[in-house]
């Protein structure tokens, strides 16, 4: 195992340094041998205080950061960006201690956020408003601004990404951040938020409070200061926040969810292709993926061949010690490791056939075998919940009607993929299916510039693209009195 240096543990508040008010640590956890890696400082609801305090008052109007060009803005992003880059290796390494993810997956995901935050960088001086052509006797214009403070809550899955997905257009907006990273994974927000310092990003800009849901969250999600909420995680506890977020005022929310997404594989389809796709979508990050393509439906005319090779697949995946050359390494911890097991426990119960996995991996550490469920059916609960591990459940299908009608018989709607080297099929799949993003014989292709979001439960708005951006800024009307006749 390598040795990662953690060069921060405190609060970051104000652009300094700081122990929690109460002085309570509690301990993050590396998930490959379940030992404490270091205590961190727990922020409750007097550090949040203390936090949105300095962002309110950076983000005054007289403030440095709001007198700031955006332009300005922009350069400084660029050169967070900068600083990633430089520390991929390091940050890629401290993010495998801490979420148990493969170092080369880590330091991949390090550099694509940095490019995520180049394209935000680029976004700051390109704001507009309108004139518009209202009725009367006026001028009218819009202007956009910044919403104000934005409570933002991170998730354990993809610390880094989610990071900057949060940071990098309410920066660009001109906002101010608070913000919370999950429990499981403090480490990497933290020297994120050394590497904002560094770049120049004014005190109180940015302030990042590590600590527990019922505690910091809560207290950042109802403080009457914050303008704005931003979550990515589980829909339970979305709807927590959509509450907390309107019991004091009525704050602007973003919600970023869970899935059980639909991947679809008709007949015409290459086999040994389209496995390897549902493999890749099913799995990937050890299937700790809101939109992981879990529902892998098979037509019936290749469902067969299908099974075969999509166990092949998943018994050759290599799970192991992240730090070396492996696809797959553990489950984030405990609690996570107990449910997915569950869920697994619950296939073979509810009548699946286990064709690959199904098993812990190892003794030591969150390690579950890749695992394939055949032959499963809409109402099992492999079928319905959303497992959020490595599990894939294989379900048979007839026609293009049928599957899409139980493809869209979910709560979710965060993503869905088709393979077919049809384009009526792929297209008419495009227009019934419902859900926020869906891919053509590919799947989970995310860029810096395409929004990201879901229908219905899986979620309220967009991250990435220009949507995302827009989730920060407010409209203001402005209508000067404007004679249409000369007054001399």
């Amino acid at each position: 195992m390598a040795k990662v240096e953690v060069k921060y543990t405190k609060l970051f508040i104000n652009n300094e340094w700081v122990d929690a008010v109460s002085k309570k640590t509690f301990p993050t956890i590396n998930p490959q041998d379940e030992s404490v890696i270091v205590q961190v400082a727990e922020g409750d609801k007097a550090d949040i205080d203390l936090a949105v305090a300095a962002a309110k008052k950076a983000f005054h109007r007289y403030s440095e950061w709001r007198v700031m060009d955006a332009s300005q803005r922009g350069r400084l992003l660029l050169k967070l960006a900068d600083l990633m880059e430089r520390d991929a290796k390091y940050l890629g390494e401290l993010e495998t201690l801490d979420n148990g993810k493969p170092v080369k997956q880590a330091e991949g995901e390090v550099l694509w956020s940095a490019g995520i935050i180049r394209y935000y960088a680029g976004k700051a001086d390109k704001i507009l408003g309108n004139t518009i052509p209202a009725d009367g006797e006026v001028l009218t214009f819009t202007m956009r601004e910044p919403v104000g403070v934005c409570g933002q809550i991170l998730p354990w899955n993809y610390p880094i990404p989610m990071f900057v997905w949060k940071i990098g257009p309410a920066l660009a907006a001109g906002c101010t951040v608070v913000l919370k990273p999950a429990e499981q994974t403090p480490l990497t927000a933290l020297a994120m938020a050394a590497l904002l310092k560094e770049a120049g990003i004014p005190a109180g800009v940015v302030n990042v409070v590590p600590g527990y849901g019922p505690t910091a969250g809560a207290a950042l999600t109802h403080h009457p200061d914050v303008d704005k909420v931003a979550f990515t995680g589980s829909t339970e506890v979305g709807r927590i926040i959509m509450q907390a977020a309107s019991a004091v005022n009525l704050k602007r929310v973003t919600l970023e969810l869970g899935g059980k997404s639909p991947l679809v594989v008709f007949n015409d389809a290459d086999v040994e292709k389209a496995a390897q796709i549902a493999h890749n979508a099913a799995f990937a990050n050890a299937g700790q993926c809101c939109v992981a393509g879990t529902r892998t439906y098979v037509q019936s005319g290749i469902y067969d061949k299908f099974i075969q090779k999509a166990a092949e697949i998943a018994k050759k995946r290599k799970v192991g010690n992240p730090y070396t050359d492996v696809e797959q390494g553990p489950q984030i911890d405990d609690e996570m490791f107990n449910k997915v097991m569950g869920y697994i426990d619950a296939g073979k119960k509810g009548g699946a056939r286990c064709i690959a996995g199904g098993e812990r991996e190892g003794k030591v550490g969150y390690f579950i075998q890749p695992t394939v469920f055949a032959d499963v059916k809409d109402d099992m609960k492999i079928a319905r919940e959303e497992i959020f591990g490595p599990v894939q459940s294989i379900l048979k299908f007839e026609t293009f009607e049928e599957v899409v009608d139980r493809a869209n018989n979910s709560n979710y709607g965060l993503g869905a993929g088709v393979i077919t080297n049809d384009i009526n099929t792929a297209l008419a799949f495009i227009k019934h299916v419902r859900a926020g993003s869906m891919w053509v014989n590919t799947y989970e292709h995310v860029a810096p510039q395409t929004p990201f979001g879901g229908f219905r439960d899986s979620g309220i708005g967009r991250e990435l693209g220009e949507d995302g951006i827009q989730q920060y800024l407010e409209t203001k009307t402005v209508s000067f009195s404007l004679p249409k006749k000369p007054l001399i």
